[in-house]
Parts: structure tokens; sequence; C-alpha cells
């Protein structure tokens, strides 16, 4: 497997990110070790989680996949541990309201909980789930170094940061010799692309890497909805036909078909690898909730998109 450096962290990831937030909620536990053993048996190492999965469920609290994980790496030792790059975050609950989430106690006791429920000593990449404008950049990668000189963190990344804001915590970590941001988590797909404005820019200035989720809007970039319909194949179906099924999302439907036809591949691989082949992007997050599913997904980085086929796709969802 070719592993990408995920901005200057020193770590290394790769080109596909598994997604855990169905642990522990529509994938039971066997279901997901039985995935996760696919999964590095692929040769693929990076997971990502957080606190927050699965508290939007009735009846969960959150860190219930990361719980998940835990009794994963554990029956797998020392060995299973260090081959894994495990990321997760805090600064968000289902529920929560806004402000404060990112206070230092916050994110040391996030943590330590984290810490528990993953069986681990250390967190490979811990993220901050959502922007804090009342928290000063400053406290928050003050607790940084502390976790860090702990050994308990080993690089620090954000989910759901403007450019402007990524902006400002490199200054403000820069200036005050800090941990800086390593990598950003957005989402981006091939119907859902604004972070190409400003945010990609700026990350390709400053060495941040990208892991991107929503690669597939959602199941939108499957084909399986088309039709007001087909709202009814899921949970979110009707979301999902109300946000992508317009004039854009049926053009761009319309390309994924043509080059899966030409590349003898499915949809979702189809999207997926466009977004692995822009070289702005570390890695995508994609989730399943089966090892079927999972073998469709991890195609995806075995196909190579030539410039035609690139080429339609980004003018389809331009």
């Amino acid at each position: 497997m070719n592993l990408r450096p995920l901005g200057r962290s020193g770590l290394t990831v790769a080109p596909l990110v598994f997604g855990g937030n169905v642990f522990g909620w529509t994938a039971e536990e066997a279901t997901s070790h039985a995935m996760l053993d696919a999964f590095v048996g692929a040769g693929f190492n990076a997971v990502d989680t957080a606190e927050a999965y699965s508290s939007w469920v009735p009846g969960h609290k959150g860190g219930e996949s990361e719980t998940v994980i835990g009794t994963w790496l554990a029956k797998g030792g020392a060995a299973r541990r260090e081959g894994v790059v495990i990321a997760t975050k805090s600064g968000w609950r289902s529920g929560d309201g806004p402000g404060g989430l990112l206070r230092a106690d916050k994110i040391v006791a996030a943590v330590d909980a984290s810490l528990t429920r993953l069986q681990t000593d250390y967190i490979d990449l811990h993220q901050t789930h959502s922007d804090d404008p009342e928290t000063p950049f400053e406290e928050i990668f003050g607790a940084y170094a502390g976790l860090m000189a702990q050994g308990k963190v080993r690089a620090v990344g954000a989910s759901n940061l403007s450019a402007t804001r990524l902006k400002e915590a490199l200054e403000v970590s820069a200036k005050h010799g800090l941990p800086r941001y390593e990598s950003v988590q957005p989402a981006y797909n091939l119907y859902q692309r604004e972070i190409e404005a400003d945010l990609l820019p700026l990350c390709r200035e400053q060495g941040v890497g990208v892991i991107s989720y929503y690669g597939l809007a959602a199941g939108f970039l499957t084909g399986k909805y088309r039709s007001e319909a087909d709202a009814s194949k899921s949970a979110r179906g009707q979301s999902v036909v109300s946000r992508f099924l317009n004039d854009r999302g049926r053009k761009i439907l319309a390309a994924l078909d043509e080059v899966a036809v030409a590349h003898s591949a499915s949809q979702a691989q189809v999207a997926l690898a466009w977004i692995m082949a822009k070289p702005d992007i570390t890695a995508p997050i994609a989730s399943a909730t089966s090892v079927k599913q999972f073998e469709e997904l991890a195609g995806a980085t075995a196909l190579r998109l030539d410039a035609d086929a690139m080429r339609t796709l980004d003018a389809a969802g331009a």
C-alpha cells in the first residue's frame, strides 16, 4: 500500500481512511471487528472516529464507536496497535450548545476518556471536531502541548474549520511555538467542492494534510438515489434527495455513469478515486456496514482515472 504523509506530522496514512461513525450503530461489534480485520488485512492503516459517535442515536451517549475500536485493538495486542493510525475527535456531541467546547480542561478530559474507551496509551491524531471561537487558540494548543509532552497525543488536527480560522490558528502556533493543526477534515466530494476556493490552497501552501469526509455525499454518489421515489431506500434518503437530486446532481450522476462504464467500476469507486487523484487531498474517509461493502470501496484505491475521465468529472461537478 502506498502510504501518504499527513501534513508535517510524521504520520503516514493509506489513501483511504475507514470511517468509524458506523461502529456500534449501523454496524454491531462483530461486524465492525470483521471489517477492521479486512481493512488492515488489505494494507490500510488509518481509522477515524470521535467521542461524538454515535450520540445522535436514541439511547446512545457517544463513545460507542471508540469502545468498539478499543475492543478490537485489545484483541490484537501491541503489534496491531503499532500498525494502525487512530484518529479521533472531541469538541462536539449531538445536543451540545455553542461555545466553550474546546477549553483546555475539556480537551484534556476528552483525551483521557477516549484513551480509556480505545484501550490505548496514545492517540495518533486528535482533532477538534468543531470550531470554538470563544476559546483562544493559545489555550487550545497549550492543552495539546501538555498532552503531547505526556505522550498521549502524537499530532493535532481540526475538523470543520474555515480557511480563515485555520490561517489564524497556524499564525498563533507559529508565534507562540505551540503545536499546530497538521491536518484538516472538511466535507469534499464531486458535489461539495467549496473548499477548492480557499481551504485547499492554504493547506497546500502550509503543508497541512487533508482527510476529507462525505466522499460519497451521504450515499448520493453511489447512484442509488435517482428519483424522488428513491428517498425511501434509506433512513437518510429524504435528506439526500432534497440536498443533491437537482440538475447539477443529475449531471454529476451522468458523468459518474459514463466513467464507471468506461473503467468497469462502480459509481462509488469512481467518486472516491476522483478524490484520491486530487493532489491536495491526503485521503478521503469512507464508511461501510459490511465486509462486502468495504471491499467494494477499497477497490477505489486500485482505480486509475485517466485525464479524460478526470476532465469529465471535474466539468460535471464544477
